[in-house]
């Protein structure tokens, strides 16, 4: 598999100004930061998610959609290095035109519920290295679909104001019922009686995915993204391409 060049540094996070709704820039720069903040307590942690997770807009925030990307993340054996991959892709055709990986030292213990802070430095730096700034990232993990709301897909949306869905293989929060058998099956995911994303049959007779919001859109636009994005397997090939890379740089490295 082609890697493209990548390398190490700080988490470089980019922040607009603000539009209707919008969280203000100076909490998506303490985001931004805060991941890659060495000092950062788990309390601090947690106090700065509970406080984010009032800002996830989850309603359709974004323009014509040219441009998808998927991210995922990788840890080496030991746990102290984190190594993202971006791919982005023409939408609809689901071309690929551009990537970017990076391997970069992890500064946050392992806290369930708390992963963000581990994984969006090394995301944050590989979106950094690209020319092209993607219109939607799916990001292979949790959005809303987290005990405090604000999982690694909505951190990543608040931090660079960028319209992000979470679509992770698991569970991590709620409970749903019965799912339908067939492609396109979907059914909500609910947490303590809030809807909090859905469980999507991606492919028939094959397991879901679980899909939540991560910022800028609504659930019903990120299911069908996720859907769009399918090309025949169960993960969209965005996240799944992702994967391939920072699985082969663990090989690798």
């Amino acid at each position: 598999m082609f890697l493209p060049r990548g390398g190490e540094g700080g988490a470089r996070c980019a922040a607009a100004g603000p539009r209707e709704g919008q969280p203000a820039p100076e909490v998506m720069i303490e985001l931004s930061f805060a991941a890659a903040n060495p000092r950062l307590t788990v309390a601090e942690a947690i106090a700065l998610q509970e406080r984010a997770r009032s800002l996830v807009i989850r309603r359709d925030a974004f323009g014509k959609v040219k441009h998808v990307a998927g991210a995922d993340v990788a840890f080496d054996i030991a746990g102290r290095r984190a190594y993202a991959a971006v791919i982005v892709f023409r939408f609809p055709v689901l071309e690929e035109v551009e990537r970017s990986w990076v391997c970069r030292p992890i500064t946050f213990p392992y806290v369930p519920g708390l992963l963000a802070f581990r994984e969006a430095p090394a995301v944050a730096d590989a979106i950094a290295g690209l020319h092209i700034r993607p219109d939607l990232l799916l990001v292979d993990g949790q959005g809303y679909a987290h005990p405090r709301r604000c999982g690694l897909a909505s951190h990543l949306g608040l931090a660079l104001d960028l319209p992000t869905i979470g679509c992770a293989k698991s569970i991590l929060i709620g409970e749903h019922g019965e799912l339908g058998q067939q492609r396109g099956s979907v059914v909500p995911l609910r947490d303590r009686g809030e809807v909090v994303g859905a469980a999507l049959r991606t492919r028939t007779a094959v397991r879901p995915v679980y899909v939540s919001v991560g910022h800028r859109i609504s659930l019903p636009s990120a299911i069908r993204f996720v859907l769009d994005c399918g090309d025949g397997f169960r993960v969209p090939k965005p996240t799944r391409l992702a994967d391939q890379v920072v699985g082969e740089l663990k090989i690798r490295n």
